[in-house]
């Protein structure tokens, strides 16, 4: 299955029936009266987050979703029958953007959660709403309400706990692949991922799932290389966990490069909690590994990990550290929702 996550959509809403303009006619009646019923409602669109989706492919073949629009009143005060409404199955993590591209119309972060994208027309009136005393006979019918034609954008970011950062062929793929049951494309060449990959990865009886995107290069977040077509998917993540190359012979800069490319991406990338990986430590002796670590240490002001995906050196180490991290925003997360449930009252039947 192919990886998609960024489509348009056209979408249009039911309109409403129209309202009918007929009279009682029957033997024997001399005065029957209007009996127009009232023109159905038109169906509305819906986008709805369910589970056992992962990417946005279904709607590279369907992009036009009309809602089914409300048949017209009849006589004998018969209500036309309302339209059906339509749904859009989308994977949890999709946000809804305007034709723009720029406006959020909805966040689905939960599973189950429902949004109204389009309402359906309502439908207009048959001529017995008109009847009066002064007009006993009225002609008059509404026509029904148009619905709402628009165009959005879906686009994905996936739900992971832990997002991987890098230069290509830094690592990410392999680490994937070592903690996990994913298998990613694993290449000596750059750019061996073209689309993320998600792994459920343990330790210490605690689970938490990893995201990899393809590397990143300087001026990513200009749209070079793969741009930041694939930054979107770590921004809910509750920590980054960057991987630096220990056999490039630019260490610094390509660390560095990476910082200034989250920092420039803004989103609140460069503020989540973030563990710094001196990774392919197996090609490295115990004097470059230490010389390297200290270096990468200073710049970042933060401890540096020392690790190898290939051997499985320092990989425990890490992942505990990670643990740690998501643990702590997972109990963050908990703590404000109970806050905001106390201040709306609790839960009331």
């Amino acid at each position: 299955m192919k990886f998609l996550d960024l489509c348009k959509v056209y979408i249009r809403s039911g309109s409403g029936g129209s309202g009918a303009a007929s009279f009682r006619r029957e033997k024997y009646i001399e005065y029957g009266g209007p009996d127009g019923g009232d023109g159905g409602s038109g169906g509305s669109v819906w986008v709805e987050a369910v589970d056992g989706l992962n990417t946005l492919i279904d709607f590279r073949y369907q992009q036009h979703f009309f809602a089914q629009n409300g048949q017209a009143g009849m006589g004998r005060q018969k209500t036309g029958r309302d339209g059906e409404d339509i749904t859009l199955r989308v994977p949890v993590g999709t946000e809804i953007l305007d034709e723009d591209q720029e406006t959020v119309l909805a966040d689905l972060t939960e599973l189950g959660q429902k949004v109204e994208l389009a309402r359906g027309g309502n439908g207009g009136w048959g001529n017995v709403h008109f009847k009066s005393a002064t007009n006993q006979a009225p002609r008059r019918s509404n026509p029904g309400q148009q619905g709402v034609e628009r165009t959005i954008w879906l686009r994905l970011k996936l739900i992971a706990d832990v997002g991987l950062l890098g230069l290509p062929n830094a690592g990410k793929s392999t680490f994937l692949a070592a903690t996990s049951n994913a298998r990613p494309k694993i290449a000596d060449y750059p750019f061996t991922t073209l689309h993320p990959n998600l792994g459920v990865v343990g330790v210490d009886n605690v689970e938490f799932v990893v995201a990899d995107i393809p590397g990143l290069i300087e001026g990513a977040h200009e749209g070079r290389g793969l741009g930041d077509l694939f930054l979107g998917h770590v921004e809910r993540c509750a920590a980054l966990l960057h991987l630096v190359d220990g056999t490039s012979g630019t260490l610094l800069e390509d660390y560095k490069t990476i910082i200034n490319e989250i920092e420039e991406y803004g989103s609140g990338l460069a503020d989540k909690p973030r563990i710094t990986v001196l990774n392919k430590v197996d090609a490295l002796d115990d004097e470059e590994r230490t010389f390297l670590r200290e270096e990468l240490e200073e710049v970042a002001g933060s401890r540096v990990f020392v690790m190898s995906g290939i051997s499985g050196e320092g990989v425990t180490h890490v992942l505990r550290a990670l643990r740690a991290e998501v643990e702590a925003t997972r109990a963050l997360r908990r703590r404000e929702e109970a806050a905001d449930e106390e201040e709306s009252g609790g839960w009331q039947p």
